[in-house]
C-alpha cells in the first residue's frame, strides 16, 4: 500500500527568488554550452600547449591531494577528538583560505615561502630549496586553497561518528594509531572519500595562487586554468572548449559524490542499507567448542582462559566517584543505581577513559594505573556493542587479539572458537547489520572475552533486547561468565540481571557506595528506595519514633520492631502485603488509609495498582485479577489500603 505524500506548494515570494538565483547560476554554464564550437573541440583540447598543461594539472592536482591528506587528514582528526585551548582559532585558519582572494592567497605564500619571504632563505640555504617559479611551487598554491575541503568534510564526518567504536577497540588492546587505521578511518570512508574527491577538483581548477606564487612557465607552473587566461587573449573559442573541460570535470565529481560533503559514518550508513535477520538458531547451552586448523593446532577458550590466569582487582576510585573496590578472580559485581549515581563514570574510570573519576587499578599483581587504556587488559562491551560495521563477526572477535600481536590464522580459530562457543559460529562471515540484536550482543561478548581481559566490563549489555532474547543471552551470559579467570562488572537497571548474573550488588549513589552485598541481602534489605523500587518494593524513607516511624513525606508508619529513636530509616512494603479493600477494614490492621487507583499494570499473571494518598506516599499493591474484578478495581476508584505492621521491615540508613 503506497503511501500519500502532501505536495507543499511553495508561496510565490520564496518560490520567484529561489527560480531567479537557479537562472543566475545556471546561465554561465548554459553560456559555455552554446558558444563551445563542437566540431572544433578535439582539435583544441588535442593541441600541444593544452595537453601539456593538462598534464602538469594532473601532476600539480593529484601532489596537492596527497600533501593535504597527509597533513589535513591529521588536522581533520584533532579538531574533532582533541579538546584544545585555541581550537576555534584553529578552525578559522582552516577556513581562511575558502574565504581569502586567492591573489591575496599567493601573496600571502610569497611572503611565507617566496625567496624573501619567512621561510624562503632558510629553505634555499640550507636545502636548496627554491618553491617561487617551480612546479613544486604550484602544489604549494593548490594544497593551501583546497585542503580546507579536505579538513571539512573529515572533520564533520568524525563528528558524526560514535567514540564508543574508537573506545571499544582501545579496550580490546589497539593502540591509538591502530584504532585511527583500522576503526576510524574504515569508517569515516565516505567523508574521506568526498573530501579527498572536491579537494582534487578545487587544486585542478586554482588559478589565482598558482599565478601569483609560482608564476606562469609554460611545462613548469602553467596549469590548465592558467592555459585558459592566456587562450582568452588571442583564442577564445578554444578557452571555450578547455573551459568546457573543467566544467565537465567539477560537475562529474559533484554528480558523484551526489551531495555527500560531509560524509556518513558506516554505522548509519550500513544500518540504513542491509535490516538485521532473526536468529537462525536458538542458544544450545554448548559450553565448550574446539576448532582444529589444518596445521592440526587446536585453540579454545579454555585454554586461552587457563593461559590467563586469575586475576583478582583492587581499586580506589577518585574524583566524581569515591569508592574502594576488592574481588577475588571469578566475581561478577552488578553496579546499580538511578540515572547520575555514576555507574558508567565508574566503568571509564577503571577503563581510564574519563577525566572525571581517576582509578587506581590493580589486577592481579599488575598495578595498571598508570597505562593507557590498550594496555590495560580491560575488556569493555558498551550497551550497543560498538561491533565495528565494516568487519564481519569473525573479525570483530580476532580483533583483539590481532591488536595483541597474534598472528591472523591463530587469531581467526580462537575467535571461531568463541562463537562457536557462544552459539552464534554459523554468523561468523556476517556483518553487525546483518544480526539481530541477541546475536550481536553475544559477538561482542565474545569479542571481549577473546581479547583475554583481566578485568570484563559491560555496560547494560542487555538493555536493548526483547524479554525473550534477553532471558537467552542471560543465560549464555552466566554460563561463560562462570569460567572467566576475572572480575566481571555488569551496569544494569533490571533486577532479574542483578539477582541472577551477580555474586554482589554494588550500589552507588553520588558516586559513592551506598551498599555492596550478595543479592539476597539486597533484596531483603535495600539501603536505597531506588533500589528498592527496582526489585518492586516500596520503600518509604522516614525517622523512627516511639510510636512507629515518621515518614519523610508526612503520615504515619506503624512497625513492629522499632529502631532507636531519631534514626534515620527506610521501611520496605512488599506489594503482595498490601491489602486492597473498597470499605474502611476491620481487624487487626494497624496501618489503614483511604486513597485512590491511578494506575493498573499487568506483571506475569498478578495485578499492580498504584494508589494515591493524602496522608501517606503512593502505594502499590499486588492482587489477582480476580480480586480486582470482585472489588470493581478501576483507574479513578476510591478505595482503603492497609498494611501489618509485622509485614514492614526497616532497614537503618
Amino acid at each position: 500500500m503506497s503511501r500519500l505524500r502532501t505536495r507543499t506548494r511553495p508561496p510565490l515570494a520564496l518560490a520567484l527568488p529561489a527560480l531567479l538565483a537557479v537562472a543566475f547560476l545556471l546561465m554561465p554554464l548554459v553560456g559555455i554550452l552554446v558558444r563551445t564550437q563542437w566540431g572544433d573541440l578535439g582539435a583544441h583540447l588535442g593541441s600541444p600547449g593544452v595537453v601539456e598543461a593538462l598534464k602538469l594539472s594532473l601532476v600539480v592536482s593529484l601532489w596537492a591531494l596527497g600533501l593535504s591528506l597527509v597533513l589535513g587528514v591529521p588536522l581533520a582528526w584533532l579538531l574533532a577528538r582533541v579538546p584544545f585551548k585555541g581550537k576555534a582559532l584553529v578552525r578559522s585558519l582552516v577556513l581562511l583560505p575558502m574565504v581569502l582572494p586567492p591573489t591575496v592567497g599567493g601573496v600571502a605564500l610569497l611572503l611565507g615561502f617566496g625567496r624573501r619571504g619567512l621561510l624562503g632563505p632558510w629553505l634555499e640555504g640550507t636545502f636548496g630549496i627554491t618553491l617561487p617559479f617551480h612546479t613544486s611551487g604550484a602544489v604549494l598554491a593548490a594544497t593551501f586553497v583546497a585542503m580546507p575541503f579536505l579538513v571539512i568534510s573529515l572533520e564533520g564526518a568524525l563528528g558524526g561518528l560514535k567514540q564508543s567504536y574508537e573506545e571499544t577497540a582501545a579496550s580490546l588492546g589497539a593502540s591509538p594509531v591502530c584504532v585511527f587505521f583500522t576503526v576510524t578511518l574504515p569508517m569515516v570512508g565516505p567523508g574521506l572519500i568526498a573530501g579527498a574527491a572536491l579537494t582534487w577538483a578545487r587544486a585542478l581548477g586554482e588559478f589565482g595562487a598558482t599565478i601569483t606564487f609560482a608564476g606562469n612557465l609554460p611545462g613548469t607552473t602553467q596549469t590548465l586554468p592558467l592555459q585558459v587566461y592566456l587562450l582568452l587573449q588571442d583564442q577564445p573559442e578554444a578557452a571555450t572548449s578547455v573551459s568546457l573541460l573543467l566544467l565537465a570535470i567539477a560537475m562529474g565529481v559533484l554528480i558523484a559524490l551526489r551531495g555527500r560533503w560531509t560524509g556518513t559514518p558506516a554505522a548509519a550508513r550500513e544500518a540504513v542499507a542491509a535490516p538485521p535477520v532473526p536468529d537462525e538458531a536458538p542458544d544450545t547451552g554448548a559450553s565448550t567448542v574446539t576448532t582444529t586448523g589444518t596445521a592440526g593446532t587446536t585453540a579454545s577458550p579454555e585454554s586461552a582462559a587457563h593461559e590467563a590466569g586469575h586475576w583478582p582487582l583492587h581499586a580506589t576510585v577518585t574524583g566524581f566517584n569515591q569508592l574502594t573496590l576488592a574481588a577475588e578472580p571469578g566475581t561478577t559485581i552488578a553496579v546499580v543505581g538511578e540515572n547520575g549515581a555514576g555507574k558508567t563514570t565508574l566503568l571509564r574510570a577503571l577503563l581510564g577513559l574519563t577525566p572525571r573519576a581517576h582509578a587506581e587499578l590493580r589486577l592481579g599483581d599488575a598495578d595498571v594505573t598508570a597505562l593507557p587504556p590498550h594496555k590495560r587488559q580491560v575488556a569493555w562491551v558498551p550497551q550497543d556493542g560498538a561491533l565495528f560495521p565494516h568487519l564481519s563477526a569473525l573479525a570483530n572477535t580476532a580483533y583483539g587479539l590481532r591488536a595483541r600481536g597474534v598472528s591472523r590464522a591463530d587469531a581467526r580459530r580462537e575467535a571461531q572458537a568463541w562463537l562457536d562457543r557462544l552459539a552464534v559460529g554459523h554468523l561468523a562471515r556476517r556483518k553487525p547489520t546483518q544480526l539481530s540484536g541477541g546475536q550481536a550482543q553475544r559477538v561482542a561478548l565474545a569479542r571481549a572475552l577473546a581479547a583475554r581481559p583481566r578485568l570484563l566490563l559491560l555496560d547494560e549489555p542487555l538493555a536493548a533486547l526483547d524479554q525473550t532474547t534477553r532471558a537467552r543471552v542471560r543465560h549464555t551470559l552466566r554460563t561463560h561468565l562462570a569460567g572467566f579467570g576475572g572480575v566481571c562488572l555488569i551496569v544494569t537497571h533490571d533486577p532479574v540481571e542483578a539477582v541472577s548474573l551477580a555474586d554482589r550488588v554494588l550500589v552507588l549513589a553520588d558516586g559513592r557506595t551506598l551498599q555492596d552485598a550478595p543479592p539476597a541481602e539486597v533484596s531483603r534489605h535495600p539501603r536505597s528506595p531506588w533500589v528498592a523500587r527496582m526489585l518492586g518494593r516500596n520503600a518509604w524513607p522516614g525517622i523512627a519514633s516511639a510510636a512507629g516511624l515518621a515518614l519523610a513525606e508526612g503520615g504515619r508508619l506503624v512497625v513492629a520492631e522499632a529502631l532507636p529513636e531519631g534514626a534515620q530509616a527506610l521501611a520496605i512494603i512488599a506489594p503482595e502485603a498490601v491489602s486492597v479493600h473498597r470499605e474502611r477494614p476491620d481487624g487487626s490492621p494497624r496501618n489503614v488509609w483511604p486513597g485512590t487507583v491511578r494506575e493498573i499494570t499487568a506483571v506475569g499473571s498478578r495485578l499492580r495498582v498504584l494508589i494515591s494518598s493524602g496522608g501517606v506516599p503512593d502505594l502499590v499493591a499486588e492482587i489477582t485479577p480476580e480480586a480486582a474484578s470482585e472489588l470493581g478495581i478501576v483507574d479513578g476508584a476510591d478505595v482503603w489500603t492497609s498494611v501489618k505492621a509485622t509485614e514492614v521491615t526497616l532497614v537503618r540508613l
